[in-house]
């Protein structure tokens, strides 16, 4: 699969998972889970989507400009994906507050594939 069609994919693969979630929150967990809890749950989710949109724009991208810098941005995205808001889902669904300590690595990671997409367009 061409790396455009790829993050394309991943991205709506994403947003899906980020609705699905928004509403598993809204609908389910709101009323079960503490404040704080509740909240870190929809960071997790607001991150996810806002990266997913990312990674639709890098699919875009990428399918008329193919770059290392677009596809390491890419897949920073995905990473910080899965670190960020998977470490918020887990922490808020089971308390465990030792993953807040993997959600900053996620967020390096969302930080290197904004870098890399500025550096991709700055570069031309």
């Amino acid at each position: 699969m061409t790396p455009d069609r790829l993050f394309i994919l991943l991205g709506a693969l994403s947003a899906f998972v980020g609705v699905a979630a928004g509403a598993f929150g809204a609908h389910a967990l709101k009323t079960r889970l503490p404040v704080d809890l509740f909240d870190i749950f929809e960071v997790g989710v607001r991150y996810q989507m806002y990266h997913a949109l990312g990674l639709l724009a890098i699919g875009l991208v990428i399918s008329r400009q193919p770059s290392a810098s677009l596809t390491v941005a890419g897949w920073m995205f995905v990473v910080g994906t899965i670190f960020f808001s998977g470490s918020l889902y887990v922490l808020s669904l089971t308390g465990i507050r030792w993953m807040g300590a993997i959600t900053p690595l996620g967020g390096v990671a969302f930080l290197v594939g904004w870098v890399m997409l500025a550096y991709n367009v700055w570069k031309g």
